[in-house]
């Protein structure tokens, strides 16, 4: 089954697992306190994204106090816990309270021979038994496939049958090193898909600047569920950042998943604070800068229509639009900040004024600040 527009992806009910509070965390040096954890998976529930993949029971008591505060808060979100495929581990995920796991194994021939020095065998018995156990206890199970980028797809194959025999809800194609280009996630998903009758959901990494990519393209090949994390936090590079996946599917495959995106600036900066690592200006839907405007073609052109030059309206993720006054800018961007600002200027002044703006500019390499457009303009307008 493969899938080539918007009205096939829409027929088909895409969820987003968000993995911030586990993978996103995982981010080296990150550590996010319980409050923390517990506004995060507050404000991602209240936006409308469906399964939060909330930590690792195994780790320890601490993080086990941790998922049963989240189970506590009756959210609408399901929450899922990672575990190795190990009774133990699963054994811990249960008693938080937890309903669903995702139960992790390696599958590439590189991780099987070299990390787990084991078998394609001990692999199969090993997931055997770890789907047997979640029965028993009427768990809802994702199997998590470690490496699959890496991994023989006829392998892959052999494990989703058993997973899907043994009654898993989906299975997990991790691109672990974030290898993958969005063609070949493409193909590899949709060899998958028209092979197994079971949910795939897609775990891309940054490594090469393509996790979103990458995701989107495993949604396309027929992949329900996707991960993704707030700001892209993650290991190494990261992981698919939830905002870039959400409006990426909106807008560049017709795809709206119904998501509150409003808030997406105000959970992105709170991650931002909580995770010590601070929100890029330019970074791709949320930065502060992303609609900010210096050409003077460009923003002679969003004042005519913003839709000239803005995919979106920036309201639409909780931003505003800027105009910045610096060595590119032309009249009219200048004339109608100045307007903002309680300035008015003609066509000859604004022409003179604007020499001197791009030539400040050019000397402090940056754009003017509306204390040194206010200073400047005085010399050339009257103030309204």
């Amino acid at each position: 089954m493969a899938f080539h527009d918007s009205q096939q992806l829409a027929d088909q009910p895409i969820v987003i697992d968000d993995t911030t509070l586990r993978d996103g965390e995982q981010t080296a040096g990150v550590v996010f306190s319980l409050d923390e954890k517990i506004a995060i998976a507050r404000m991602l529930d209240a936006i409308g994204v469906g399964e939060l993949e909330c930590g690792i029971p195994a780790m320890g008591e601490e993080e086990r106090r941790s998922v049963r505060a989240l189970v506590d808060l009756g959210l609408k979100a399901r929450l899922i816990t990672w575990n190795r495929a190990v009774i133990g581990d699963i054994q811990a995920s249960l008693d938080c309270g937890v309903r669903a796991v995702d139960i992790s194994l390696s599958v590439s021939d590189i991780h099987i021979a070299n990390k787990l020095r084991k078998s394609r065998d001990w692999v199969k018995d090993q997931l055997k038994r770890a789907l047997d156990f979640c029965n028993r206890h009427d768990l809802d199970v994702c199997v998590g496939g470690e490496d699959s980028s890496r991994a023989d797809l006829d392998f892959l194959v052999e494990l989703m049958r058993i997973a899907k025999e043994r009654g898993a809800e989906r299975f997990r194609f991790c691109d672990t090193l974030g290898i993958l280009d969005p063609f070949a996630t493409y193909e590899k998903i949709r060899y998958l898909r028209t092979r197994v009758d079971l949910d795939l959901e897609v775990h891309t990494h940054n490594d090469l600047g393509m996790a979103t990519a990458n995701a989107i393209a495993g949604i396309k090949a027929g992949a329900r569920f996707v991960n993704t994390t707030v700001n892209g936090l993650g290991e190494r590079a990261g992981n698919a950042a939830l905002e870039e996946v959400v409006m990426g599917l909106k807008y560049a495959c017709g795809l709206d998943l119904g998501i509150d995106t409003r808030r997406f600036v105000e959970i992105s900066r709170f991650v931002g604070r909580a995770s010590r690592r601070p929100v890029p200006e330019w970074k791709a839907v949320v930065g502060e800068r992303v609609f900010s405007h210096e050409s003077g073609l460009h923003a002679d052109g969003v004042l005519k229509n913003p839709k000239n030059y803005e995919g979106f309206d920036p309201a639409e993720v909780g931003l505003g639009r800027h105009l910045v006054l610096g060595k590119h800018s032309g009249s009219q961007a200048l004339v109608h900040r100045l307007k903002e600002l309680g300035i008015e200027l003609n066509r000859v002044e604004a022409v003179a004024m604007l020499d001197r703006v791009r030539s400040i500019s050019q000397r402090n390499k940056r754009p003017l600040t509306d204390g040194e457009l206010l200073t400047l303009a005085r010399r050339y307008g009257q103030v309204a």
